[in-house]
């Protein structure tokens, strides 16, 4: 790991934060899934660029994130992706005060995917993700006002559960 690599002080940023003053156990499981998912592939992302790839902190990583790939089609965490474009047809006022990385990753008209677990934001760029963007990602999900749509009671919560009420008729 290089000292002045810049990807090491968004690294810092994402283990500085915390939920210390939230409920976890209190959010919707399905939102909670997608929000520690996203941490994770912003963890994963940074790390590559931090450290070499196939250091302990990358490979541990890598178990994760294949882990995850089962976990995301558990129960109604396969509706979260449609969700999202519902949401963004439907309620685009709500759409708009999601973490850009949910609206670009799940978005159906956006090329921004996770591949190989990485965030790329265009597949056809293969430059290394701008810091900048990643740092941005990290604070919009610790956003107190977004943290508060993690509950379980939250009008985000309460549109997600309608949307797949919908989908089971």
């Amino acid at each position: 790991m290089l000292e002045t690599n810049e990807y090491v002080r968004v690294m810092h940023k994402l283990y500085g934060k915390s939920l210390i003053l939230e409920s976890p156990s209190e959010f919707h499981p399905v939102l909670h899934f997608y929000f520690t998912d996203a941490l994770a592939h912003i963890d994963y992302t940074v790390s590559t660029l931090a450290y070499n790839y196939m250091s302990p902190r990358n490979i541990l990583s890598m178990e994760y994130m294949r882990w995850r790939l089962d976990e995301e089609k558990v129960g109604d965490r396969v509706h979260f992706p449609g969700f999202m474009n519902w949401l963004k047809e439907k309620a685009p006022e709500k759409y708009e005060e999601l973490p850009m990385l949910w609206a670009g990753v799940y978005d159906s008209d956006d090329p921004a995917q996770y591949r190989s677990f990485r965030i790329v934001l265009n597949p056809d760029d293969k430059k290394a993700i701008p810091a900048e963007y990643l740092s941005t990602f990290i604070d919009e999900f610790f956003d107190p006002k977004f943290v508060k749509q993690l509950y379980k009671t939250s009008s985000l919560a309460r549109l997600f559960d309608e949307y797949v009420q919908g989908r089971s008729a």
